[in-house]
């Protein structure tokens, strides 16, 4: 439609197809997010009319209270009652509802365009514009958080409403990798994961070294391929999607990691909240005090238990202790810094991932009884692949393996992650740089074939539960 110069209903038939795409999850849901583009619009043109400031501030309060409130109603509300009947002994009922898909991502955008229109900061977009912002589907449902300002002009620049090859090739190879990242590390770091967490009273620490590890690796690669995809497809469409991970766990600090990790959520709760706070212009003791209260906002801003309250809290405690002890750091030996860093985020994690704070500490205590035992079967076999048994057994080396090297797998898993998140180069710095060859043409179409067919599975985002 871009060719025949439809623009307007080139971009009417994406709103349509990303609002499909969402739907596909559970149509029901579907009259949640137009109610919230509609309201969050609505908003946004009676600010450019109205210039009362008690009106305005009226107005934003409105917002703000429905955009919190439609995510408290369904992501806390159980929560908070449950915690109500349990402390008060009373009955309230549950209501049980299903989490929409990121709900908390694209109601942050909008409440970002809400609190930028009471500043007078946005421009005069049309419904179309603001509907395609919001529901562009490569960031629908699990960020990065964009801002309108950042993606409405992209939609409108001549040059990008034409087919290019180049960016085409870029994207592909980018979703590629991240399908791969996705489907073929964290699934199978999450098998091993998953058993051990679901086992928090095993005592064998080996089991639980492992599946801590597991997870801290589950949720890089799944998070990264994530972030990857939806860059890979914003190119394909021409649309350069903000960068929202920027290999993390080369963090020498937690100060840095929050610099690298879930880019987009960072800035806007620096914007939004740690500014509006007062930053850090209000001296040292205000300034930790903002610090806290962001990451305890986004503690429960990833969802509703006691766990990732806790896991925020220690997260903003490591953030100020870096920053108190920042000259002293800047000393210290940088392997000594990245290794403290590192125990620090598979403590966290274990926290993050655990079912509840009793069985996280029940995981950590059973690790410190350093009751070494081999490994479970239900572990080892995680990582034997059917593609790798499929190679062995064509070169009659099944059973040397298996009876000898059964853990070759798990080792050679574990090293690559090592090896990736220390040594490779992030998919988008890789994008930067591209250009479209042979060798990388063949390598995507190899990891995107073998990502698929190793879909045989439900394979979801973890960050699809945020």
């Amino acid at each position: 439609m871009n060719h025949f110069k439809k623009y307007k209903l080139a971009k009417l038939v994406l709103v349509l197809a990303s609002l499909y795409f969402y739907a596909y999850f559970e149509i029901k849901y579907l009259i949640i997010i137009i109610v919230s583009i509609l309201f969050n619009y609505g908003l946004n043109r009676i600010f450019r009319k109205v210039n009362h400031p008690k009106v305005r501030i009226l107005f934003l309060l409105l917002g703000i209270a429905f955009n919190i409130g439609m995510i408290f109603y369904f992501k806390y509300y159980d929560f908070v009652i449950g915690a109500i009947n349990s402390i008060a002994s009373t009955n309230f009922n549950l209501i049980n509802v299903m989490l929409p898909l990121g709900i908390s991502f694209f109601t942050f955008q909008q409440l970002a365009y809400v609190i930028d229109s009471y500043k007078k900061q946005v421009k005069d977009y049309t419904l179309l514009d603001y509907s395609l912002f919001v529901t562009f589907f490569p960031q629908l449902i699990a960020g990065p958080i964009t801002l309108y300002s950042e993606m409405i002009p992209q939609f409108e620049e001549e040059k990008n409403r034409r087919f290019s090859i180049e960016n085409f090739s870029k994207g592909f190879m980018a979703f590629s990798f991240g399908l791969a990242k996705k489907v073929i590390i964290a699934d199978t770091f999450g098998i091993a994961a998953n058993f051990v967490f679901n086992n928090p009273t095993d005592t064998n620490s080996i089991n639980l070294i492992i599946g801590v590890l597991a997870y801290t690796f589950q949720i890089y690669f799944d998070f990264s391929g994530y972030c990857d995809m939806a860059l890979g497809l914003g190119y394909m469409f021409n649309i350069k999607i903000p960068i929202n991970f920027n290999s993390p766990y080369k963090a020498c600090s937690v100060v840095e990691f929050w610099k690298r990790w879930h880019i987009t959520l960072t800035r806007f709760f620096t914007t939004y909240i740690y500014i509006p706070l007062g930053g850090n212009r209000k001296g040292k003791i205000r300034t930790y005090i903002n610090i806290f209260i962001v990451f305890l906002a986004s503690g429960i801003w990833h969802g509703a238990n006691y766990t990732f309250i806790l896991w925020g809290i220690m997260h903003g405690i490591a953030s100020i202790t870096d920053r108190i002890f920042k000259k002293r750091i800047e000393k210290t030996n940088s392997v000594f810094n990245w290794l403290r860093t590192f125990l620090f985020l598979n403590i966290s994690w274990t926290i993050f991932r655990a079912d509840s704070i009793s069985n996280a500490l029940r995981i950590l205590k059973n690790i410190l009884q350093f009751n070494f035992a081999p490994l479970s079967p239900e572990i080892t076999n995680a990582f034997i692949l059917p593609e790798f048994k499929a190679i062995t057994t064509l070169l009659h080396l099944d059973y040397w393996v298996e009876s000898s090297y059964k853990n070759i797998y798990l080792i050679l898993f574990f090293a690559f992650a090592f090896f990736a998140i220390l040594c490779m180069k992030n998919t988008s710095e890789r994008v930067e740089t591209f250009k479209p060859n042979t060798k990388i043409a063949i390598v995507s179409s190899i990891l995107f074939v073998w990502s698929v067919i190793s879909l045989t599975g439900v394979s979801t985002f973890l960050y699809f539960n945020f």
